[in-house]
């Protein structure tokens, strides 16, 4: 005996697969060869090509939809993309950002120096600027760490732009003398007789006088100076000031400073916040937390507040000596992009006395200054300077009315942050703090007449623009397809299902919706209308019984007989 192969005649292997077997008229009476799948696929008992195709595409759809609707995919390449590591869209803005970043210099001119040191008049101030420079700064060193964190040193080149300045850079202004008043302020905790050796050495200087005239571009970058040159050679190692006097001395060029900072990869909760600056994890310029602490963004980034929850982040720049806390405000848009907004706290210039946590800023015996301003004496070789806001701003009134010529304006003067909340990357900033001497009046005879006061030398403003335009369209396609993606793939779900439901119908129809089912159907319903409408047929229901008997009337005339008796 041998095995013969059985194939039914007409049957492609194509219907075989999904168990399809020819139409017959008595096959399809009886339903045979029938399963749910070949009903599906199959169309007068063939498989259906397209009708395959739509079903396939149906499932897929509604697979895909469930799948993307149940994993957080997006957010798994977005922080992909956001993490900093060699190659990612984040690591090229972060390392040459590109971006316009400008710094505004406005400086206060002295208009009265004559009345105020012989007449006791108020200091006249006249604000000249802005003169304008461009930033160009990139991260060059750049290592990255097995800890998730990433080390690097800032190198940046300012250049002065005419069109968007004032006035030339070589404008004259007359301004305190800073490294003078310095002295002599500190010397007020001097012996007597060292008081007096100084005082005669100072006078014996025909260059020395209270006020000093020089340009823009000197006071920014740096004039010579008898004293900062003698204090340069003679001061001990870690108070020596550089040779010259100059605001901005040591921004230009690759920065001594090397910070390390996290790179998401660790958690999003620190993403930008710095782990090291200069091998340390605290600043060396305070004794006690919260005032040496670190754990601040480098401007870069900031831990995104849609992780974090919080209304609070902290940024860090050198020239400020300390972190700042910056407080979420309200939201508002950038570019078309959602961004909060953010504005320094309001008790970061509160005294030590009233804000606990500003006392650390206080260092040794010296007092706490006024509301409104900060001391940076220790970053800043011991000199009295104190930070405020420009003109001010949200400072003591004392402040405000030992001077004329200021004028405190929220829109001009007010630091901001716009943050995109997902992202941690600011779309604009806007620092802007002003620099002041805090002068001690002394009984050294070339400045006895200069009085104790907080006086007002120039306010900076350092901003970032408009982002590059790859970069700010990353953002926005980031930002939308989270907003858009939810309805997609709500809709791949509803429109999967809606295809196979449309399948199941027409495969519905198709099989009980034939010629010969429709052909069957006429005629049981013929049937059923004669045996209604034909007057012969009649229901006899018989009595005591609860059957009953369909009789033909003209039998029923021939054997039933009339009683005799009726």
């Amino acid at each position: 005996m041998g095995l013969t192969q059985y194939s039914k005649v007409g049957q492609t292997a194509k219907n075989r697969l999904f168990g399809i077997t020819p139409l017959s008229r008595a096959s399809s009476r009886r339903g045979h060869g029938s399963t749910p799948l070949s009903m599906l696929v199959s169309q007068q008992g063939k498989i259906s090509s397209g009708r395959l195709a739509v079903i396939v595409i149906g499932l897929f759809t509604l697979a895909i939809g469930i799948i993307l609707s149940s994993i957080p995919w997006l957010d798994y390449l977005i922080l992909k993309n956001l993490r900093l590591w060699n190659g990612s869209l984040s690591y090229h803005y972060w390392q040459k950002p590109g971006v316009l970043r400008l710094t505004k210099v406005f400086i206060f001119n002295v208009t009265n120096p004559d009345e105020f040191l012989n007449h006791g008049e108020k200091p006249k101030l006249n604000e000249v600027g802005p003169f304008v420079y461009r930033e160009d700064m990139e991260k060059v060193n750049i290592k990255f760490h097995d800890n998730g964190t990433v080390s690097f040193q800032h190198r940046k080149i300012l250049e002065f732009v005419p069109e968007l300045s004032i006035a030339d850079p070589e404008t004259k202004f007359v301004v305190p003398n800073i490294p003078l008043l310095t002295l002599t302020t500190q010397a007020n905790s001097l012996k007597p007789i060292v008081k007096a050796t100084l005082s005669l050495f100072l006078r014996v200087m025909t260059d020395m006088t209270p006020f000093k005239t020089v340009t823009a571009q000197e006071l920014v970058f740096g004039y010579d100076d008898t004293l900062t040159s003698l204090a340069n050679r003679y001061f001990p190692k870690g108070k020596r000031p550089p040779k010259k006097m100059g605001l901005f001395l040591g921004r230009n060029g690759t920065l001594n400073e090397i910070s390390t900072i996290y790179t998401g990869h660790t958690g999003m909760h620190q993403f930008g916040v710095m782990d090291k600056l200069n091998g340390l994890d605290h600043l060396p310029y305070w004794d006690s937390a919260p005032c040496n602490s670190i754990a601040a963004s480098e401007g870069s980034f900031f831990p995104p507040r849609a992780f974090t929850n919080s209304d609070v982040v902290h940024v860090y720049d050198k020239d400020l000596c300390r972190i700042w806390p910056l407080r979420y405000r309200h939201d508002t848009e950038k570019n078309g992009v959602n961004v909060g907004y953010y504005t320094p706290d309001d008790d970061i210039f509160q005294p030590g006395e009233l804000h606990s946590d500003n006392k650390c800023y206080c260092p040794g015996n010296i007092p706490c200054p006024p509301k409104g301003l900060q001391n940076i004496s220790p970053c800043q070789f011991d000199a009295p300077v104190l930070l405020s806001f420009p003109h001010f701003y949200q400072a003591d009134p004392a402040l405000l009315d030992a001077v004329d010529g200021l004028t405190p304006d929220p829109e001009k003067h007010q630091t901001f942050f716009k943050i995109q909340p997902k992202l941690g990357v600011p779309l604009e900033a806007r620092v802007k703090v002003q620099l002041n001497l805090a002068v001690e009046q002394s009984n050294i005879h070339i400045v006895r007449q200069f009085p104790s006061i907080t006086f007002p030398i120039m306010w900076v403003e350092e901003g970032v623009g408009d982002l590059p335009p790859h970069i700010l369209r990353w953002i926005q396609l980031a930002i939308y397809s989270e907003k858009i993606m939810p309805y997609v793939t709500v809709g791949m779900v509803i429109f999967g299902a809606s295809i196979l439901v449309f399948i199941f119908v027409r495969a519905y129809k198709d099989i009980v919706f034939t010629q010969e089912n429709f052909e069957r159907g006429k005629a049981k319903f013929r049937r059923g209308s004669s045996f209604i409408v034909n007057g012969q047929h009649r229901l006899i229901i018989l009595q005591g019984s609860d059957s009953y008997s369909l009789l033909n009337n003209a039998t029923q005339e021939t054997e039933l007989d009339p009683d005799p008796s009726l």
